[in-house]
This record gives C-alpha cells, sequence and structure tokens, in this order.
C-alpha cells in the first residue's frame, strides 16, 4: 500500500508550485516534505539581496507574475514591492500554502530513497513513506558549491553571509562575477568599502539575451551606480588556489597572477544542487546536469520521478528562474494525471497562462524560451 500517490520533496517555490498543480487535477493523496519550513531557504539570504527578477501584477491580463508559483496568485500584489527580498517571499509562500491549503509536512527530513517495483520507498525523520511517483524540488541555495579549486575551504562561500554589513574589512576580494557576486560587490561599495571581483568569464561584459548566461539588466543597473565611485575593480582570469600565509590569503591566477587579500576570499561560486541527493537515479549530462525526457522531465533512467525547479534543462534551455521552470509544472502534472487515469483538461488554464514549452527549441539566434 503507498502512503500517497505522490510525494514531493522540497517546499520551495518549485515544490509548491507543483503542489497547486497536483490539486488542480484533483490528486488528494500527496503531500510535500520540507526539511525546514516553507520560505526557509529564502530566509538565508543576505538581507540586501533582493529577486532579479521584477514582481509586478498582470493576472487580469492573463500574464502571471514572474515570480509567482501560481498564475493566479501575484507577490508583487501580496507583498507590495517590486523586487522582492529573500524574507518577503519566504512569507509570500507561505501565504499561498495556507490560502491553498496545500499539503505541507514541515521538517521532516528525507534520508534515503529506495526504487520499488510498483512506486518508491522514503526513509525519512519521521518513518518511512511509499508513493506511486516522486517528484524532486529540493532547489539549490541551499547546496552551495564550495570546493571550486585549491584552498577553497579557505574561503567563505556567500551564501553563509547574512548580512554585507557583517564584512569588517575594508578591501574585500569576491571569486566569482555572477549575480551573487556583482550583488555582494555592489552593496559592500554602497557601505564605503573597496571590492575586487575576479570571474573567469568577464560576465559584466557580456550581452546575452538569456539571464541565465549574462547578468541581468537590475543587476548592472546597479553596478552602474557606484561604479563610477571607483571603489570596484574588475577582473577577468581564473583562480586556481587560495593559500594562507601570516598576513591573509594569497589568491592565484592561471596566467601567474596574485592577488592579496587580509579577510577570507568571497565565494560566489554557485550552488551544486539537491538533486545530487538521489544522482544515482538519474542519468548525467557531460554538461554536469541531469537528464530528464522532454516530454515529462522524467529521469531516463528511473520511470516515475520527476524533476522539477532550477536545474532543469533541456539542451541550450537553462530553467534556472521561477518564470521559467514553472512552465514545466504543466508538463508534469500531465503526464502524471494521465497515468492515473485523471482528466487534465483542467490544467489548459496553465496552458494558456503559462505555455507547456512542449518545443523546447533554443539558440543563440531564435530562441523560444529567452
Amino acid at each position: 500500500m503507498h502512503d500517497q500517490d505522490v510525494i514531493i520533496v522540497g517546499a520551495g517555490p518549485a515544490g509548491i508550485g507543483m503542489g497547486l498543480v497536483l490539486q488542480k487535477l484533483g490528486i488528494e493523496r500527496f503531500t510535500i516534505l520540507e526539511r525546514d519550513e516553507v520560505g526557509s531557504t529564502f530566509k538565508r539570504w543576505p538581507k540586501e539581496m533582493r529577486f532579479i527578477t521584477p514582481s509586478f501584477t498582470s493576472n487580469a491580463f492573463g500574464l502571471p507574475d514572474l515570480n509567482a508559483v501560481d498564475p493566479s496568485t501575484s507577490p508583487g500584489f501580496t507583498l507590495r514591492i517590486e523586487h522582492p527580498s529573500g524574507e518577503e517571499y519566504a512569507e509570500y509562500l507561505q501565504r499561498v500554502v495556507k490560502h491553498f491549503d496545500a499539503s505541507v509536512e514541515e521538517r521532516v527530513e528525507v534520508e534515503a530513497v529506495q526504487v520499488e517495483q510498483d512506486g518508491f520507498l522514503l526513509e525519512t525523520s519521521d518513518g518511512q513513506m511509499r508513493s506511486q511517483f516522486l517528484i524532486w524540488a529540493t532547489g539549490e541555495f541551499q547546496y552551495p558549491y564550495t570546493t571550486p579549486f585549491a584552498g577553497a575551504e579557505l574561503c567563505r562561500h556567500s551564501s553563509t553571509i547574512s548580512s554585507w554589513t557583517e564584512i569588517e574589512e575594508d578591501d574585500t576580494l569576491i571569486i566569482g562575477g555572477y549575480e551573487s557576486g556583482i550583488d555582494g560587490a555592489v552593496n559592500l561599495a554602497q557601505d564605503g568599502r573597496n571590492v575586487r571581483v575576479i570571474d573567469i568569464a568577464n560576465r559584466w561584459q557580456m550581452s546575452h539575451p538569456d539571464p541565465s548566461i549574462g547578468i541581468s539588466p537590475y543587476t548592472l543597473r546597479r553596478l552602474e551606480a557606484v561604479f563610477h565611485e571607483e571603489r570596484i575593480e574588475l577582473i577577468q582570469a581564473r583562480v586556481t588556489e587560495v593559500k594562507a600565509n601570516g598576513e591573509g590569503y594569497e589568491v592565484l591566477g592561471s596566467e601567474g597572477e596574485s592577488w592579496h587579500s587580509e579577510a577570507a576570499p568571497i565565494l560566489a561560486t554557485g550552488f551544486g544542487g539537491g538533486v545530487n541527493q538521489i544522482r544515482e537515479l538519474f542519468e548525467w549530462h557531460e554538461g554536469g546536469y541531469p537528464i530528464v525526457s522532454e516530454e515529462a522531465d522524467e529521469s531516463t533512467d528511473t520511470p516515475g520521478l520527476f524533476l522539477v525547479g532550477p536545474q532543469v534543462r533541456h539542451g541550450n534551455a537553462i530553467l534556472c528562474f521561477i518564470y521559467k521552470f514553472r512552465q514545466r509544472f504543466a508538463v508534469v502534472g500531465r503526464e502524471i494525471g494521465q497515468r492515473m487515469g485523471l482528466d487534465t483538461e483542467v490544467l489548459e488554464e496553465y496552458r494558456l497562462k503559462q505555455m507547456y514549452l512542449d518545443d523546447l527549441t533554443c539558440c543563440e539566434d531564435n530562441c523560444t524560451v529567452c
């Protein structure tokens, strides 16, 4: 006997949004398991960090808020703010769960997953649970990438910083120049600190229509606003090692460069993702991301296991923002509903408002995703 028809692991925007789709299908025996509490990951963001995608209410015109997990809701309307902080967005998620009475079990840690003949057995901190289908929605922020080069253990990852005001040193060195690295640099510069940012890709000069690859206009505009104060130095280089010495830290580059820092350098090197917890249940692309079916984002190695959230990728289509990966909720829901013999026409609302992205062709010149 299965405890549930569907278990969703993770109660972030991906897990909650997916749960609302299951509700819409009429599936009653499902639950969302959350290791902490709803929105806990967002509450760990640095206090100054904001969503780079703007929230704006346009529901009446059939266009969902970019940061909404359900097309009938809007963080912009609920929070009355365009670029929410992590704390504010956590409040939005909690209010969505309460409003829709979504089935969330908090503080339940999934410790192991076993594949059975007709489903899955989960070993959790609250005992064993079984389900016919499993949806993995564990996100990325709580799994920082902390080993990009030798000596990285001497550094501090940006995800461990609760506020940029806690950095006391006047001269800070940040390794990684994507969104979180530039965000940290801007906040430190606004606080009167000097910052050096080292990035291999020179992202601040990249021009690309996909914010998953280039820096967003929101971040670039903030960088431009403080750059004239000459507190931020942008360096294109590849860091290969960090060493500690008597006067602080030495950061070494691949071309023989070196930079000294009195304080521990800050890593803004991205995140690994929670799907690594069940890595063996997926095939993996040589590019480092899990392979899922184009039809339903199902593991090509483990039938019945689906992936939703920022780690979903189809070729050149990187679905790492909420407005991107939520477009796949209806795809997963439709597949599960059909296998359970349910009427999936109710998901037509999602097809109209969010698109299924059935055609995932995405390229540099003619991109249907970006």
